[in-house]
């Protein structure tokens, strides 16, 4: 009965699961190798735990000599969103996510899109009910909805399952006469779960979980033959050859589903690793970061405030393992790639993710680059999203490069830029073009405590030829000629006696040429602008001074 069931279901389906087992054999790989996936849905845009867990898959596959490969997973069509699967590879592209084989590129285990395997679905599905393992099921949707309403009324388990699961036992000519009647149907499995009965998740990352054995009847396959989600992930990975599976933890009370559909189809289950949702503290609450809520959300958000891609890498890889941190800090010559990622080392509740955190990471790996390289860097952002700064840049290119070199090589390198939008922020002042059309570069400072004749006296012995020590010496000798203590230690002994002391200087002299609190080193800026830039400044602020007078 059941083959000829099977025959009746799927009469235009001739492609067996023996011939898809020839076709993709197992892979020829080393001892200990994974092969992973991503398997996004085109449902909308890329969001940072899509790229978080396609970074920790395609990490493994790397370090273990494996496969790691991009699988689109479009069965849900109704929520599939126009040019979405572009944008999935422009994510994986632009965060230098690079995969093996799959869609857009190929393989030998393609195809890579659910969409274009049906037939491959169908063959299974055939075969689960020519073995009484899945049956056609006629219930219409009132009929489910009834079923639903009343199991959400007496609390109990929601599904088809047990006496619900009406159609399990239909005779063929019963069959028969809905198929005459053109009454439509899915295909569902007959689960031999049992609800008093308990199965074990040998999760790689949070380790045993005990959880109760599958009882529903799943779909297996739509009206309109399209397979479900469970279904399809199932078959796709088995004859793919996935051997980890890294995935979100809310797919963890699904992996009975996925088990039995292992063990019905005759398939050894892949290895499951569950990674902890991304939250976010907020008033003092952790939640899970949110699309409504936190621009961090959409990976668009990362290339447009002008956030590294390798910070975000980075990050991800701190993330990702509680010892990379220390790893990274510690080994500056070293990329990710060196790093060897442990399921160990992979954190088992919420991972909280941190903006000022991310931010600090970058500035190390700003910190890390040439004064040329973070020149280059930051022209590429800013041709794309800052062009008038961008030709600022070009036309300025060896005063910015000097700027970005200050500070740079010593033993604690200037950590000021977190993002591209910095190099701007931080540099202005350097570019007449930026700084003189500020509406008020000195609304930061106190422009009255600024000592203008000193720094009129000072200009005078200014010269670029000296070297920074020779520099400060003239500080020096102006403090002691003005009143200002040529050391911090003796104005602290003793502050009755001077205006100040040297370092009030420098500050005054910084505040009037740059109008900034802090800047890096003032010696180098100051040879930067030169002798006619920096008396320039000073009667720009006097005149601004006056103005505000």
């Amino acid at each position: 009965m059941n083959k000829e069931l099977a025959e009746l279901l799927f009469k235009d389906v001739s492609l067996t699961p023996e011939e898809l087992e020839k076709k993709y054999p197992a892979r020829e790989l080393k001892e200990g190798a994974f092969v992973t996936r991503f398997g996004p849905s085109p449902t909308g845009f890329m969001h940072i735990g899509n790229l978080y867990g396609a970074f920790i898959s395609s990490c493994l596959a790397k370090q273990s000599g494996g496969i790691f490969y991009l699988r689109i997973e479009d069965t849900d069509s109704k929520r599939e969103v126009e040019g979405a699967k572009d944008l999935i590879l422009n994510a994986l592209a632009h965060f230098h996510i690079t995969y093996d084989e799959g869609y857009s590129k190929g393989g030998n285990y393609g195809p890579y899109i659910q969409s274009e395997r049906k037939e491959i679905y169908q063959a299974y599905a055939k075969r689960l009910v020519e073995e009484g393992k899945a049956y056609p099921c006629f219930m219409s949707e009132e009929e489910i909805s009834e079923i639903r309403e009343g199991q959400e009324l007496r609390k109990e388990m929601i599904g088809i399952y047990g006496h619900y699961a009406v159609d399990r036992n239909l005779s063929l000519e019963e069959v028969k006469e809905h198929l005459k009647n053109h009454d439509p149907y899915v295909i569902r499995m007959k689960s031999p779960g049992d609800m008093h009965k308990e199965i074990v998740l040998h999760d790689l990352i949070k380790g045993d979980i005990t959880l109760p054995e599958n009882v529903i009847d799943e779909v297996l396959l739509k009206k309109d033959g399209i397979p479900t989600y469970h279904f399809a992930h199932v078959v796709d990975d088995h004859l793919m050859r996935t051997t980890h599976v890294i995935r979100g933890d809310e797919w963890i009370p699904s992996f009975p589903k996925h088990l039995q559909l292992n063990q019905l189809l005759g398939f050894k289950p892949c290895k499951y690793a569950h990674i902890a949702p991304l939250t976010k503290k907020e008033d003092g609450k952790i939640r899970k970061l949110s699309k409504r809520k936190d621009p961090e959300f959409s990976v668009g958000y990362y290339q447009e405030a002008g956030i590294p891609v390798e910070g975000v890498r980075l990050y991800l890889a701190t993330l990702a393992n509680t010892n990379f941190e220390e790893w990274y800090l510690q080994n500056k010559d070293k990329t990710i790639s060196d790093f060897t990622f442990s399921f160990k080392k992979m954190p088992t509740g919420g991972t909280l993710f941190d903006m000022e955190k991310l931010n600090n990471i970058c500035r190390t790996y700003f910190s890390r680059l040439s004064a040329v390289d973070l020149y280059q860097e930051s022209l590429g952002y800013y041709e794309k999203y800052g062009p008038s700064f961008a030709a600022i840049m070009k036309k300025e290119k060896d005063r910015l490069i000097a700027f970005l070199d200050i500070e740079r090589n010593g033993k604690r390198p200037r950590k000021d830029i977190a993002t591209y939008q910095d190099v701007k922020k931080e540099s202005f002042y350097m570019f007449d073009e930026l700084f003189y059309k500020e509406e008020n570069p000195y609304q930061k400072i106190n422009m009255a405590e600024v000592d203008l004749p000193l720094l009129e006296e000072y200009m005078k012995s200014f010269s670029v030829e000296d070297t920074q020590e020779e520099w400060y010496e003239k500080i020096k000798r102006l403090a002691e000629e003005k009143g200002y203590a040529p050391t911090v230690k003796m104005y602290k002994e003793s502050p009755e006696q001077y205006k100040g002391h040297v370092g009030d200087i420098c500050e005054m002299l910084r505040h009037a040429v740059t109008g900034k609190m802090q800047t890096p080193n003032l010696y180098n800026i100051l040879n930067i602008l030169g002798v006619s830039g920096i008396e320039k400044r000073i009667e720009f602020f006097k005149e601004q001074r006056e103005k505000a007078s």
